[in-house]
């Protein structure tokens, strides 16, 4: 009922809809937490967006229960939702986001941010953010167990959610470019979203349908990462990509744009190749120069795995985030 009401709303008005979602979906956790909160004493409760923040400060039984909240988000949701073409920047939908996050943030015990760029972004348009107890711990993944070479994939790859934000029509038109430079790359999408018929007819369009595959959604693609030569992407904006990190773990080399917290992952000219995101010509350059030398490739690849083990592995950074943790659980 609850999705089915949500979907009638965005039908009728996106922002009624993600508005509906918000409130009810905050109000049943906010249920759910306050029944297990009552059988707890000292905790830590991590939420992942600030409407799990709120739902916990709604919740909990004092401040013995302590909230911190994990800034995932580009600058808000707000942003989120509006590059996601959800709500209008700057709407009335788009304000009330704002303002709630506004309200909630502050009042959290914590807050982990998983890149230097988000706590840049996050205080930027929220100074009162800087008074709260912070950590900086990136994302972290397991390493992939080894295996035994496989048959090769393909030569690029990317995954995530085929929306407006992750530009993936970019990536299109810079496989369409080397083509028209006389390289042919395959190149392989994984991921599912409401861009994907759109992205279907780009390719065909460009004269790469031939090359491209979509390749839907795959439960665990971070096992196919290494049957491929490079990792590409396009996003105009992130925090600190997953995909990429565990692009990473596989061995691949990145080719990506210098935006959001990209930089601290990895850097241009060892682990990574820094392309624009508003020159398909030089872009393709960019990746017909990696791809077309062996040496460089192997080379970045190898730089790009061991980054991966000594900043992005589980087992570097989770005792960071469970000290942070632990630290803001002893502050009364």
């Amino acid at each position: 009922m609850f999705g089915a009401r949500r979907l009638a709303l965005d039908w009728w008005s996106r922002p009624a809809g993600v508005l509906w979602y918000r409130f009810w979906h905050e109000e049943f956790l906010r249920r759910a937490l306050r029944r297990l909160l009552a059988s707890q004493g000292d905790c830590v409760v991590y939420a992942q967006d600030p409407l799990a923040a709120a739902a916990a400060l709604r919740a909990r039984h004092g401040p013995h229960q302590r909230v911190v909240l994990a800034v995932h988000f580009r600058i808000s949701n707000a942003d989120e939702y509006a590059d996601s073409s959800e709500l209008a920047r700057g709407g009335r939908a788009f304000r009330a986001v704002r303002e709630f996050e506004r309200r909630t943030i502050p009042r959290t015990d914590g807050l982990v941010y998983v890149s230097q760029w988000g706590q840049e972004a996050l205080v930027g348009w929220l100074p009162e953010a800087a008074d709260v107890p912070a950590a900086v711990i990136g994302n972290f993944v397991e390493p992939l167990p080894p295996t035994a070479d496989q048959e090769p994939l393909g030569d690029l790859v990317t995954t995530g959610r085929l929306e407006p934000a992750k530009n993936h029509r970019y990536l299109l038109e810079v496989v369409a470019e080397a083509k028209r430079q006389g390289r042919l790359f395959s190149l392989d999408i994984f991921g599912e979203g409401p861009s994907r018929d759109e992205l279907v007819r780009q390719a065909g369009a460009l004269g790469v349908d031939g090359q491209v595959r979509f390749r839907g959604f795959q439960r665990d693609v971070r096992t196919s990462l290494p049957r491929y030569r490079a990792y590409v992407h396009a996003s105009y904006s992130e925090s600190l990509p997953l995909a990429i990190i565990e692009a990473m773990a596989a061995g691949l080399p990145i080719v990506a744009g210098d935006t959001g917290g990209i930089n601290e992952l990895c850097d241009d000219g060892i682990e990574a190749r820094f392309w624009p995101l508003d020159d398909p010509a030089r872009a393709a350059e960019t990746l017909i120069a990696l791809m077309d030398s062996e040496p460089a490739r192997r080379k970045a690849a190898l730089a790009a795995h061991e980054r991966f083990g000594r900043d992005f592995d589980a087992a570097v950074v989770a005792p960071k985030l469970i000290a942070f943790l632990g630290a803001s659980a002893a502050i009364r």
